[in-house]
């Protein structure tokens, strides 16, 4: 069980796994664009982290097109969105690799949003959280689905400090845009 009173202030650091992708042909996986479903959950993502008060200080984003075009996506929905680093690390990183990336965050940042891609981003998750509330490590142990979001709370004075096991997973959120209704013929 993590200390819930810990030195230093509360962080958090929340996971986004990239909105879905298509897969068309001879297109190289770095490439590949969002699908429909991903065009219209990215936004949701965006709204859900706003209406939650997740807003990030900083972003941390693969360079992947699927992952890059989530973060503007997302990021529109909100009135002045916080500086994004694209990082070519994110892209195909295990645990240890996002982890890496994440400790080199300035201090001041104390809301931190990574957008990433599975498997390693949800080993991320699980490795970092010792404890979670409600279902939460259950869920993403069962699955964490494309424009699934992971928020872990923890307290440092740095994020070099973060390490496995040191937070606590306080939701877990999975937003789906809706499908615009065509016109129905009589």
């Amino acid at each position: 069980m993590i200390e819930r009173s810990g030195a230093g202030p509360l962080r958090r650091l929340v996971v986004l796994r990239h909105a879905k992708s298509s897969w068309p042909l001879d297109v190289a996986d770095h490439e590949r664009p969002l699908a429909p479903r991903g065009r219209r959950d990215a936004p949701a993502a965006g709204r859900v982290l706003a209406d939650a008060d997740l807003l990030p200080d900083l972003a941390l984003c693969s360079t992947a097109v699927r992952a890059r075009r989530t973060w503007d996506l997302a990021a529109a929905e909100w009135g002045t969105p916080p500086p994004v680093r694209h990082d070519r690390r994110i892209y195909a990183a295990g645990p240890s690799g996002l982890l890496a990336v994440v400790h080199e965050v300035p201090a001041e940042v104390e809301t931190l949003l990574l957008i990433g891609h599975n498997p390693g981003v949800e080993e991320l998750v699980l490795a970092l959280a010792d404890d979670g509330l409600d279902d939460t490590l259950e869920r993403v142990r069962t699955k964490f689905p494309t424009s699934a979001i992971a928020v872990l709370s923890w307290r440092g004075t740095a994020w070099r400090d973060l390490a496995p096991g040191t937070a606590l997973l306080t939701s877990v959120i999975v937003p789906r845009g809706a499908k615009k209704q065509s016109g129905g013929r009589a």
